[in-house]
């Protein structure tokens, strides 16, 4: 055929494979091991071509015994030719099948007398190559220029392969297959890197031994860059490929600090210890001195939980020893996440998120200045276990609390804490109810327990200090008992009354010394119990209204106490001769630190008032001239307060509101506010004391706002401001873009847009995908901009310090605003940023900035803080492939490194 690649002839191909010529051997394909001479010719040819061929290769066939273990299938869709005896030729995605070997081309050439195929491409109308040979066995798919193979001896011969292997790929270079099914490769590369024919990276192997789906062990390689080799060479090599997981070294990154030297850091060893855990110990060394220890693992078992840990250990030394400037620290970070499926235990459960770290951690990590943790403030940390006894209403629970404020080094710890509860029970409720049921069936009562264990003390004294003076420790037990009546069929009638019991350790009293014009503080340690009671009796009815009547009950009642009477012994009393020489009385708790506090003192006798409503608006619908629609004015707007009528002065409560605002769809402004409802005057000390006045009653107007907040989040992006057909557009696109619009599926076309017809080269063709572009309705690229901007924003009123003119307090308003972006102006570009504004200072506090590149087989990263005192940067690229991540470089600075920012 004109223009086809010329064949070579059967002694030149057994040259090749280092395999003898036989000399009688029946290379048709059908061969099966029999033998020929007990079949007649028209049955064997018969056998032999495929359905709808007219040959005379029926009569060319010889009688010979055939020495294949397997049935040859094949197939053309263009054409096929006999030449001779011993030659077959097919044309047109021709495909052969032996045993577990597929060969796929334009064309395909058998030699039947050494058992020989060999497979080429062929050139279409505008000369580009089609059809390439596509060679799979049990070690995978193979493509290449030519190839040649040979059944009875397993071998072959392959020009510019291109084959994946782990998660890179083989390509160009004279291959050789053994019959083993390992491949000798010269001059061949090996690339993460999908563009085959111009890849980004590869490693130029000038001898390599590939054993597929395990490793290629090659000789002397050298890595290119763009095209460009780089005197980065190796005498040998070793590329491991396991489906499993696999222990090995974990190659540190290099770099200097302005303080602490030159560094490798991040390198290791890891631990591929089973399918249910692993380890990875890294470190970080510095030439000055400092080091650090690192140890991850993830661990997961089905069915029962998963979680990972992280603990890691610095060492930080600036400065030389002996110096003014020297120091040392020592830092440590331990984060564990933990959690438990519900289908492992339903009875026990148990969940772990711990955050803690040491103040100084952050500042001296070189990972933590572009994360956003570096700016957190606060830091918790908590550990939970709760049981739940089979067949009963009881469960019982445990938990560790840990909560951290880096900026003064503050540590709140509270563990152990347990709580047993009981769910509600009827206790009078028979078991075999006949008739009605009674009045004392309805009574329904709960239990709750806790022991709780605190202390808060800066991180350097902590364990300074004493288990039984300094920690806040105590018990409270609380059980509700209630129920409920009809009255008058309309009316509910509900008693109830809770009892309260706590237990503490220690007891202070307190008395005033005149000798020393000081208080005297007297503490003692026992067991001591501290209980009140609630009781109350509502009635409401359908129109949500509530009643309280401790005012009709007359003063004989006695189920409202005083428990800051001397009775119970809560508090204390004492006197002392103030600046003007008085005697003042003084109240004070003898419980100040009680874990679970001390009754309040007085009586409690109230009756609260709720006022909701909400205001919307009628106006004309634009979709519709003779319709209306509704628009949300005040979405809720709630006013209370109560009044106490056993309280000997101050009876009325502050004024509470609560106001929701719904100014746009899916964003609600929420604001809560506390009105103070008396006044104020000056102790005889100078402090400001409330009294009982009204303001209403001076004419200071019902209430003066004390205290008031709110706090919102929106983010913008594309669609914010887009109407509503250009939203559904949008949509639209990402639907297609995604592939999940079945009406619009071709399925003759692959998930790439890529049709199957053909046997074109499809690996090849996977390296262009980058170059795709997306056309609008006018012809014109459709250049999309995805973006977004988010913004945090809280705002609060309260009291400040007190204008001893206005004998008011003036209000102080504090702010906090934080906000940050993301824009992706091409299809591998994306910059980012976060940032906290200080409304003190009228600076930013903080401000972070990323810039990716999505550089096909690359990634580039670069990092940095433009503002504050913690100026820095980073600098990172590397290859995408986890097989190759320690090809890679960094660059970093420290924020101590002095850099001056234009």
């Amino acid at each position: 055929m004109p223009g086809s690649p010329t064949i070579p002839d059967s002694d030149a191909i057994a040259d090749i494979l280092n395999t003898p010529v036989p000399d009688s051997t029946l290379a048709v394909p059908l061969l099966q091991r029999t033998l020929i001479s007990d079949v007649d010719s028209d049955s064997l040819a018969a056998a032999v071509m495929p359905a709808g061929i007219d040959t005379p290769a029926r009569s060319l066939i010889r009688r010979e015994k055939v020495d294949l273990d397997n049935v040859v299938k094949f197939s053309a869709k263009d054409s096929m030719i006999m030449e001779g005896r011993n030659s077959a030729y097919m044309y047109g995605d021709a495909k052969l099948d032996y045993g577990d070997m597929k060969l796929e081309a334009e064309k395909v050439s058998m030699n039947m007398a050494n058992s020989n195929v060999y497979a080429v491409g062929l050139p279409d109308s505008t000369g580009e190559l089609i059809g390439t040979p596509v060679f799979t066995d049990k070690s995978g798919e193979y493509e290449s220029e030519t190839m040649s193979y040979n059944f009875k001896s397993q071998r072959g011969f392959i020009t510019n392969v291109v084959t994946e292997q782990g998660e890179g790929y083989l390509t160009g270079g004279r291959t050789k297959k053994m019959e083993n099914g390992e491949y000798f490769l010269q001059n061949g590369r090996y690339s993460t890197c999908n563009d085959h024919d111009h890849p980004h990276f590869y490693f130029q192997l000038t001898k390599a031994k590939v054993k597929p789906k395990s490793n290629i062990v090659t000789g002397p390689a050298y890595m290119v860059l763009a095209g460009l080799p780089l005197p980065l060479a190796v005498p040998f090599g070793y590329f491991p490929f396991s489906e499993k997981y696999s222990s090995g070294i974990i190659f540190p990154t290099f770099g200097d600090d302005y303080n602490r030297g030159f560094y490798l850091s991040n390198g290791g060893y890891y631990f591929a210890i089973n399918d249910n855990i692993d380890l990875a110990l890294t470190g970080e060394i510095y030439t000055k001195g400092s080091w650090g220890l690192t140890a991850q693992s993830s661990y997961v078992k089905r069915y029962k939980y998963n979680g990972s840990f992280n603990i890691s250990y610095l060492t930080t030394i600036y400065g030389e020893k002996g110096n003014p400037d020297y120091s040392k620290q020592t830092n440590f970070q331990v984060l564990w996440n933990h959690s438990q499926d519900s289908k492992a235990n339903p009875n026990m459960s148990l969940s772990a998120s711990v955050n803690f770290t040491s103040s100084g951690y952050s500042r001296n990590d070189l990972n933590s200045y572009y994360s956003p943790s570096f700016t957190e403030n606060t830091k918790s940390s908590t550990v939970n276990m709760t049981y739940r006894f089979p067949n009963s209403k009881w469960s019982l629970s445990t938990t560790a609390n840990i909560a951290q404020r880096t900026s003064d080094s503050t540590l709140t710890v509270s563990f152990p804490n347990l709580t047993a509860s009981m769910s509600q029970i009827y206790p009078f409720k028979r078991k075999r109810a006949v008739g009605k049921e009674r009045w004392y069936e309805k009574i329904k009562l709960s239990y709750s327990g806790q022991f709780q264990n605190s202390l808060t003390a800066k991180q350097d004294v902590f364990f300074q200090k004493s288990l039984v003076k300094d920690w806040r420790n105590g018990a409270r037990h609380s059980v509700p008992i209630s129920a409920t009546f009809s009255v008058f069929k309309y009316l509910n009638l509900t008693p109830s009354l809770q009892i309260n019991d706590r237990m503490y350790t220690n007891k202070v009293r307190r008395q005033w010394d005149p000798n020393a014009s000081a208080e005297v503080c007297d503490t003692t340690y026992g067991f001591y119990n501290v209980w009140d009671f609630q009781g109350s009796l509502s009635l409401d009815t359908k129109i949500y209204g509530f009643f309280q009547p401790m005012k009709f009950l007359g003063d004989k009642v006695k189920m409202i106490r005083d428990f800051g009477s001397p009775f119970f012994g809560y508090y204390g009393k004492y006197h002392y001769m103030n600046s003007q020489g008085e005697m003042v009385e003084r109240q004070y708790s003898m419980f100040p630190n009680a874990v679970f506090g001390v009754p309040g003192t007085g009586r409690s006798g109230s009756v609260s008032l709720s006022l909701a409503n909400n205001l919307e608006m009628k106006v004309k619908s634009d979709a519709d001239s003779t319709g209306e629609k509704k628009i949300s004015l005040i979405e809720n707007f709630t006013v209370s307060q109560s009044y106490n009528f056993a309280a000997d002065s101050m009876n009325w409560s502050n004024i509470n509101t609560s106001l929701m605002l719904r100014l746009v769809k899916n964003f609600n402004l929420n604001l809560n506010a506390t009105w103070d409802v008396y006044t104020y005057q000056l102790s005889p000390t100078g402090t400001p004391v409330r009294v009982n006045v009204p303001r209403w009653k001076v004419g200071k107007g019902l209430g003066r706002l004390s205290s008031t907040g709110t706090s919102f989040s929106y983010t913008f992006n594309n669609n914010t401001f887009k109407r509503g057909k250009d939203k559904d557009k949008n949509k639209d696109k990402n639907r297609r873009r995604r592939g999940s619009d079945d009406d619009d599926f071709d399925e003759d076309y692959d998930e790439e847009g890529d049709n199957f017809a053909g046997n074109n080269d499809r690996r090849r063709r996977r390296g262009n995908d980058d170059d795709s572009v997306e056309m609008g309705a006018d012809g014109y690229m459709d250049w999309s901009v995805p973006w977004n901007l988010t913004f945090n924003y809280s705002v609060n009123y309260g009291y400040g310090t007190f204008n001893k003119k206005k004998m008011e307090y003036d209000g102080r308003i504090t702010q906090n605003l934080s906000f940050s972006g993301n824009i992706q102006p091409t299809k591998n570009w994306n910059f980012g940023f976060s940032a906290s504004y200080n409304f003190d200072t009228h600076k930013l506090a903080y401000m972070n900035c990323n810039i990716s590149r999505d550089l096909h087989c690359f990634t580039m990263t670069a990092s940095f803080v433009p503002v504050g005192p913690y100026k820095s940067y980073n600098f990172h690229i590397s290859v995408k492939s986890s097989m190759l991540s320690d090809l890679k470089y960094d660059k970093r600075s420290s924020y101590s490194n002095g850099i001056t920012w234009y």
